[in-house]
Parts: C-alpha cells; sequence; structure tokens
C-alpha cells in the first residue's frame, strides 16, 4: 500500500508542476505588458495577476486555503507585515493571505535564476542578495520608498526556511528597523499548513489539503527608537512563538517546547 501511496504522491506533484509551468505561462505576456507601465503602476498590476494565478493554481490542486482574523485588517493602513517561513509554499500562500492591500514582498536574489517563474518574481518581489552589504542598504532604501508610496511590505524575518525543530528560527533586525523608521505597524501572520502540505525538505511532497493563515494583533512602533529594535523584535518574536505553540504547529519537536 505504502508504495501505491509514493506513486500517486509523485503524479500529483508532476501534475502540480507542470500546471504551476502552464499557468506561469499564461501570466507571462501580462507580466511582459505591465513591466513597461512603471514600478508603481506596472507592480501593482502584476500581484493582481499572481493573484489570479495562485487562486487558480491552488484551487486546481485542491489546496483550500482560509484566513483566519484573530485581530482585524485595516485596509486603509499600511503594514510591514511579517510571516514564518517554512515551506516553498509561502509565496504562493503570500498572494492568499494578504487580499486587500497593495503590498511588496522581500525577496531572495537567487530566485531570479529560475526561468519565466525568475522573470515575473523580480519584477514583483524587492530582491536582496545577503551576501553583498551595499545590496542590503539598496534593498532597505527601496523598501523604505515602497511605504512612502502608501504601499505596504512584506517580509519573511527569519530570512531563510526554519530547520531548528522549533516554532521559529532567529530573526533578522531588517523588518522592524524600517518599522521603527518610517512609524509603520507591524501584522504578524502564521503559516500553520504549508509544511504539511510541503515540507522544506522536498519538492516532490506536495499534497492537497487545508491551509491557514492566522493574522495576529498589530504590533504599534510608536515610542520606539533604532536603539529598541531587539526589544520590538523580541516582541514580535515572542507574540509570534506563542500563537505557534497555541496552535500546535506541526513542525515543532517536542523537545522544542
Amino acid at each position: 500500500m505504502r508504495w501505491m501511496l509514493n506513486i500517486f504522491q509523485w503524479i500529483y506533484s508532476l501534475y502540480a508542476l507542470l500546471l504551476f509551468v502552464l499557468l506561469m505561462l499564461i501570466v507571462f505576456p501580462f507580466v511582459l505588458v505591465a513591466s513597461a507601465w512603471g514600478k508603481l503602476r506596472g507592480g501593482n498590476f502584476i500581484y493582481q495577476a499572481c493573484r489570479c494565478w495562485a487562486d487558480l493554481w491552488m484551487f486546481l490542486l485542491g489546496i483550500v486555503h482560509r484566513n483566519i482574523l484573530e485581530a482585524p485588517v485595516d485596509p486603509s493602513k499600511q503594514y510591514v507585515f511579517v510571516a514564518n517561513h517554512i515551506s516553498y509554499l509561502d509565496i504562493p500562500i503570500i498572494l492568499k493571505s494578504v487580499r486587500h492591500h497593495k503590498f511588496r514582498v522581500l525577496g531572495k536574489y537567487e530566485m531570479k535564476r529560475i526561468p519565466i517563474f525568475g522573470y515575473i518574481y523580480q519584477r514583483a518581489a524587492i530582491l536582496v542578495d545577503r551576501s553583498r552589504p551595499e545590496e542590503r542598504s539598496k534593498s532597505v532604501r527601496t523598501l523604505k520608498s515602497v511605504l512612502r508610496k502608501g504601499i505596504s511590505i512584506f517580509i519573511y524575518p527569519e530570512g531563510t526556511f526554519n530547520e531548528t525543530g522549533k516554532p521559529l528560527k532567529a530573526f533578522y533586525d531588517g523588518a522592524f528597523r524600517i518599522a521603527i523608521e518610517t512609524g509603520t505597524p507591524i501584522k504578524p501572520i502564521l503559516f500553520l499548513d504549508t509544511f504539511d502540505r510541503m515540507p522544506y525538505y522536498g519538492l516532490f511532497t506536495l499534497n492537497p489539503g487545508p491551509s491557514r493563515a492566522i493574522f495576529l494583533e498589530e504590533v504599534p512602533v510608536a515610542g520606539y527608537n533604532l536603539k529598541e529594535v531587539g526589544l520590538l523584535k523580541s516582541r514580535v518574536y515572542d507574540l509570534m512563538e506563542q500563537s505557534l505553540i497555541r496552535y500546535r504547529a506541526s513542525w515543532i519537536a517536542e523537545d522544542a517546547l
């Protein structure tokens, strides 16, 4: 029986990959046209097109997503959205989760090398090459510029996949420093089921099922200064960590509690 499940898993994963590429090819011409409209108008359109891609891809895969609001999200406000990072599926889940805000994602520079997807990704995301200090500084300036234009930003403060067995890995300072410097509140989100749908350790592990994004209470930054970046970071970390434990996130090892 196990070998039959393995065969089904491979067939399903190949189907998902082919569907991923096909839908990307459909979106690609729209991205080409929107790229000529400028970074603001064109970027907003690209995100709308990518939302349609994510909606259709996940529907055809049988992944049913829902947003759970522990605290309301004000569509008239800008946020620094932050979320845990545990799966390749976290990327399309962003588009399923943040529905009523114009926003930009801070993404990995390496992703631009992926054919077709990379072209779309680099026109939708603000890329950062963490190996080069000047590129890190440039990405921070770009993120601040985006916020000044009335657009929210989305950052994974862990930087890369959490492979520790703990609820979260250590956070970088960037999201919290930007929030303080621009006076933008932080809105934490938990991606609870992406690890179950597609763990970080395998591309051919994808499976259908539920997906949840939990929107936690916003964390205001009024009263914090740049010397207190660590305090703000710890406050958000503790809020997200305790909430992941409360929801019994499946990747948390018993000895990590």
